[in-house]
């Protein structure tokens, strides 16, 4: 989300407006599934004033409840944080 956040930046400022599409923002897909396959990230709102990013936990197991959905705005806000038990087992 961090990486979405910069490169946002980085549009807006050659752009004028922020970008709901991921290719414009360097990933290689849309939603764009981390290395580890265990977030699906994507930017869901984008206009010329703010933008928010999300990342979804995909696995079905233990770890969903803990781990969760969690965002980040153009204005730095972070919600949803994961439970600090979060990503408890070893992949």
């Amino acid at each position: 989300l961090l990486q979405i956040a910069t490169n946002q930046e980085r549009f807006y400022l050659q752009n004028g407006t922020f970008t709901l599409n991921m290719n414009q923002l360097g990933f290689s897909a849309d939603p764009f599934i981390t290395d580890s396959g265990t977030y699906s990230v994507r930017v869901n709102e984008a206009d010329a004033s703010n933008f928010r990013a999300t990342a979804t936990y995909i696995p079905a197991d233990a770890e969903a409840g803990k781990c969760g959905t969690f965002q980040i705005d153009g204005r730095g806000m972070k919600s949803s944080a994961p439970d600090a038990d979060c990503w408890t087992r070893s992949r």
